[in-house]
Order: structure tokens, then sequence, then C-alpha cells
């Protein structure tokens, strides 16, 4: 299975945010309980980075004066771990898995942000793909055939 097959729900997932917003911005858009990341693109529409809700506290808890009004480009995450739609599934599993991240970006060939995948929807695809191999080859070996 490839990253592609999970563009519908990731595209729903994916939040905004342009590098020269404040950081309030970030923090209204994370403000929601689906919202885990928003991912920060360029003037030209490019990946810049990403802001986690912990990122927003961080620089909250450090906050004196003007860095209260910090843009999104000074406390976002670069660089950037991310996938493409061509990448498979599982290999971006185990990247998220190693590196314990619940969510990463997907970017078009032009390294636009196209959507966000979820490790929790990744893994529920990567299980339904697993089950469904282990029906077929059950099927097989029962003489039923393919299905």
């Amino acid at each position: 299975m490839i990253v592609e097959a999970m563009l519908p729900a990731a595209r729903e997932r994916l939040i905004l945010l342009g590098d020269e917003a404040p950081l309030i911005d970030a923090a209204r858009l994370l403000r929601d309980l689906d919202a885990d990341l928003v991912v920060v693109r360029s003037s030209d529409g490019l990946l810049a980075g990403v802001i986690t809700k912990t990122d927003v506290v961080r620089q909250i808890s450090q906050c004196q004066g003007a860095s209260c009004m910090a843009a999104a480009s000074a406390i976002m995450t670069k660089p950037v771990v991310y996938c493409r739609p061509t990448d498979l599934l599982s290999d971006i599993w185990s990247v998220m898995k190693e590196r314990h991240l619940k969510n990463i970006p997907i970017l078009d060939p032009a390294s636009r942000p196209i959507g966000v995948l979820n490790a929790r929807d990744a893994l529920e695809a990567l299980l339904e793909e697993l089950e469904y191999q282990e029906v077929l080859l059950r099927d097989y070996v029962m003489c039923v055939g393919y299905h």
C-alpha cells in the first residue's frame, strides 16, 4: 500500500499557516481537539516547518515582551520529516514509529503540503491490509480460491 491511499483522510487533517503569521494564530488552529500539527508554508507555498501543541506551550511558557508575538517561523520545527504519495506506507510507518511521530506532512512533487498522515490512520490501514492478506491465504490453503 502506498501513502496515496491515505490522501482523503490526510487532506482533512491538513492545517496550513504562513511562516510570517503570529504564534497566536497557530495556537488558535491547534485549539481543536483533533488538531495536532500545523504545517507552516513559505510565501511560495512550499513546506517551511511544522508547529505542534508542544511547540506553542514551550514558547508561551518562556515568552517575555516581544517574544510573545513571535512569528510562526521563529518557533516552528525544521527540518521536517515528510513523505510523498508514492512512498510505501509500511516504510513511512517505520519512520514514524522510530522517531515517535504522531503526524507527518505529505508533500506533492513540488514540495507543497497536500495532507498530514496520522500514525493511527496509517496503522489501521496496514492492519486492514494484513487481515485481508490473511483471509486470502486461508482461503487459498483451504482450496476456496481468491476473492
